[in-house]
């Protein structure tokens, strides 16, 4: 007899099977990361159908298999329809759900995980929320999400020399751990480039929280520099990641 597991969760991708089936893969908050077989979930008729569409939270059921879990049942708790609604919005859910995918790996469940996912989506499916915050609220879900998985970068002293770090020219490096001085970066000569600025931003993101980071007011050298630093942190996570598999 099957035991029967109930969990909420995030549907981040969702892969056909076959003619009728479908694998997902959720974040459960629960369970952690799994991947569920939908059984004839693509037919017409299924009852599970709507209730586990793209960037869906909604609550599972399903039964662990000899070879893999099946979908047994799901409700439907929120669409986060106003992420439909936008581009904007849907190209950072894809995002943030493709980066998470790639990045969170194992069956552990984590909370903080979990409610950042759940702040994230909320927060991106506000009526109210401007234009300018879409972009925020990815480096904010980003650099979080390194915290959370322990990449927490050192901002404040120098990752190699350990001395506190002062108005020169600074470099950021990943492998050794963020912020390098000048001095230290001659000797190994990897890293960017990183001004005060973009340092400042960083510091306030991780101490201050959501509520002062958005009101930050952020011109297009800032937002070039944060994407340029935030996607070499990622490259470097991401051969990392795929270096221990």
């Amino acid at each position: 007899m099957f035991i029967h597991y109930r969990s909420k969760c995030f549907i981040l991708k969702k892969v056909e099977r076959g003619e009728n089936d479908q694998l997902l893969t959720v974040y459960t908050k629960d369970f952690g990361k799994l991947e569920i077989l939908g059984k004839a979930i693509r037919k017409i008729k299924s009852k599970l159908r709507g209730e586990t569409d793209i960037f869906y939270l909604s609550e599972i059921e399903f039964i662990q298999g000899k070879a893999y879990k099946t979908l047994t049942d799901a409700i439907l708790i929120e669409k986060f329809e106003n992420i439909r609604k936008s581009l904007k919005k849907l190209k950072i859910a894809y995002q943030i759900a493709k980066i998470f995918d790639e990045l969170v790996k194992g069956q552990e469940k984590d909370e903080n995980l979990w409610n950042l996912l759940l702040e994230t989506f909320d927060r991106l499916n506000s009526r109210s929320l401007l234009t300018v915050h879409c972009l925020l609220i990815y480096y904010y879900f980003l650099w979080n999400f390194f915290s959370i998985l322990g990449y927490q970068p050192e901002l404040y002293n120098c990752s190699i020399c350990q001395k506190k770090i002062k108005p020169e020219i600074l470099y950021f490096n990943p492998k050794e751990g963020g912020i390098i001085c000048s001095q230290c970066y001659k000797k190994i000569k990897k890293g960017k480039k990183i001004s005060l600025e973009t340092i400042k931003i960083l510091r306030v993101l991780f101490k201050n929280g959501w509520k002062t980071f958005k009101k930050l007011k952020l011109n297009p050298e800032n937002l070039k520099e944060l994407k340029i630093i935030s996607d070499y942190f990622l490259s470097s996570l991401r051969k990392s990641v795929v270096g221990r598999i």
